[in-house]
């Protein structure tokens, strides 16, 4: 499999995800007021949250697949510093909470 397809698969789970967390907002987070008419403030809302914590997590799944292997290659070299391998994937691993953050003050709007 070449750079390129792989590459090009990405982009399509990218806009795939992107499609779906867009069509979920749509359907399910459309609040109604008593006049049974959709209320697409909360659907914005709920589909940024959305957005916020899906770049997070896939930023941080991106960034612990090139740091993780980048670190047991270098464990696998010097044992010794596996604790400071592990830190730099914490690290990586930061960046889910803080879109698991944004998504919650996002929320904490509606």
């Amino acid at each position: 499999m070449t750079s390129f397809s792989f590459r090009k698969r990405v982009r399509m789970i990218m806009i795939a995800t992107v499609v779906l967390l867009f069509v979920s907002g749509a359907l399910f987070a459309a609040g109604t007021d008593s006049s049974n008419s959709v209320n697409y403030n909360v659907s914005i809302v709920c589909l940024s949250a959305a957005i916020a914590f899906g770049i997070g997590a896939l930023a941080a799944g991106m960034a612990i697949g090139k740091v993780g292997s980048a670190a047991m290659g270098a464990i696998s070299e010097r044992p010794e510093i596996a604790s400071q391998a592990l830190i730099f994937i914490a690290l990586a691993e930061g960046l889910v909470v803080f879109g698991f953050i944004t998504a919650l003050m996002i929320l904490g709007k509606v």
